[in-house]
This record gives C-alpha cells, structure tokens and sequence, in this order.
C-alpha cells in the first residue's frame, strides 16, 4: 500500500513486552514493602483492641470514642477537602461522648449523642455538593459505635460476641491481602479498587469462615451450620464494607482516608469493615434476641 512503509518508519511499538505473541501474563511483581510495618501496627491495634474486649465498661467505650471520633475527622478532610471547621469538630465530640454516654447511661444515651450529631451534620451543610455526606457519615460512625457496645455489654458473651466479630473480620482481612497479592488475577471491581481481586475476595471469604467456626466451637454449642453461615455473613459484609468506603475514596480522588497507621492508612481505613461487621451482627443478634440480648442471640441458638 502506498506511503505503508513511510507510515510504519515511525511507528514506535511500545515496551518490548508488547510485541511477544499473546500466551501466559507474567505473574504480577508485588511490593511488600509495607508488610512489616503492616504486620507491626496490626499486632499493636490488635492486643490493644482485644485489652479493651477484655475489661469492657469505659475502657471499651473509650477505645470506641477515640475511634469514632479519629475515623470522623478523617471523613471530613475527606469529603470536604480541608481540615475541619468548628463545625466538624463538633460532631466529632457529639460521636466521641455518644460513646461514653453509653457506658455511663446505657443504650438510650448513646442515641441521643447520635441524634444530635446528626442533627448537628444537617444543619452544617453549607456546599451541598460535598458537605451534604456529613450526615450519612455520622450515622455509619454512630451506628456503628452504638452497635459494637451493644455487642459487648457487660455480659461474658458480650466478650465472646466481640472476639467473635474481631476474629472473623481480620482473618478475612488478612487472607485477602495475602492472597490477593500473591495470586492476583481478575480484578474484584477495577472501576473502584484496582488492587482488589476476586482470589483476594474468595480468600477472604474462606479465611474468615474458618476462623470464625474455630471462634464459634470455642465459644458455644450452637450448631456448627449456624456459625459458618453467621461467619461468611459477616465477611461478605466486611468485604462489601471495604469496597464502599474505596468508592467513596475513588469518588473524592483520595489514596487513603489517612496516615496515621504504619502501613494501613487511616483509622477509617482500617476500621470500615469492622463497622459494617459490627452492624451486622448487633442487628443478627437483636433480631434474635432483642436489643438488650444482642450477643445472646448471636451465640445462643
């Protein structure tokens, strides 16, 4: 074809890769340079996390409060693209003392913080375009505050309950960062998390319900089926719960919603999953047993 040649002179090809035969993808290069301080910051949150289970009341709630109020700050700067106002400070505080309202007057307290950070976020929407996700977040933080101490109680089940939670949680955590960087493959959503693979998401799945059977064998005689179907429940939730807050991130163009943890990110980062977990299993156990039995009606069948 005339002028072919002249046209393909200067044609430049690409990386050399690009001009092999199609066959088998050369395995993924991962970088594990965050594993160790991953790995670091994981063992503390965990011993820190499991402490606070352990001794309950204010101690807990208090962990809860600092967590809640962390992971808020975080989502303003997100959704907002700055620092925090007097405004966002303010619901900050209101999550914080939802908390501790728990723990020094019950159920009841907590929601009335909850009500009026709420109430606060709708009142502080002065951009709608972006300000208008405040209120959604402080019901996420809120309910979920609400619910993980509802979880724990005062009761040794409450305990239970929680490990339970925990357990199940980072072991799906971690079987999909493990695998998924090992085995990689097709990717779980690329439009809105790039690194998340469906070998990361079935690994997850499996480590999660395993670790949660070990959990529940340990902790009650309720039938074997009914922990295995409550595990997979709440590490599809965990899973469902870390691609939501990776759309919300995606959609604010944000890598991590912080960088306070080594080798995690963010509080929200970290936290997300173990939120929507604690709101499905508080509302598992209540609808079995009723608000003031939730980790009864998890372990008790």
């Amino acid at each position: 074809m005339p002028g072919a040649s002249a046209g393909l002179a200067g044609w430049d090809p690409g990386p050399p890769f690009m001009n092999k035969a199609p066959g088998k993808p050369p395995p993924p290069q991962q970088n594990w340079s965050d594993l160790r301080p991953r790995v670091l910051s994981a063992a503390v949150l965990i011993s820190v996390v499991a402490l606070c289970i352990f001794l309950g009341g204010i101690v807990v709630a208090t962990l809860v409060a600092l967590m809640v109020a962390g992971a808020y700050f975080e989502w303003e700067v997100m959704i907002c693209a700055e620092p925090p106002k007097w405004r966002g400070y303010v619901i900050m505080v209101l999550l914080a003392l939802a908390s501790l309202g728990y723990a020094l007057g019950g159920f009841e307290a907590g929601l009335l913080m909850v009500g009026l950070a709420v109430l606060a976020s709708l009142f502080a929407v002065d951009r709608w375009h972006r300000y208008a996700y405040r209120a959604p977040g402080v019901l996420f933080l809120g309910g979920a505050a609400m619910a993980f101490l509802g979880l724990r109680g005062d009761t040794l089940n409450g305990v239970y309950a929680t490990v339970f939670l925990a357990a199940v949680i980072w072991a799906t955590d971690s079987g999909a960062y493990f695998i998924g960087r090992q085995v990689g493959g097709a990717k779980l959503s690329p439009g809105i998390s790039p690194s998340k693979t469906w070998s990361g998401a079935i690994a997850g799945l499996v480590s999660g319900t395993v670790v949660g059977l070990i959990v529940w064998v340990m902790v009650t005689d309720s039938p074997y089926w009914i922990g295995i179907m409550i595990s997979a429940l709440l590490s599809v939730s965990a899973q469902v719960g870390d691609l939501a807050e990776s759309a919300v991130k995606r959609w604010f163009t944000v890598k991590d919603s912080g960088d306070i943890i080594p080798g995690h990110g963010g509080i929200l980062d970290r936290v997300d999953s173990l939120m929507v977990g604690a709101i499905v299993l508080f509302a598992v156990g209540a609808w079995h047993a009723g608000i003031d039995q939730a980790a009864v009606g998890v372990l008790i069948w």
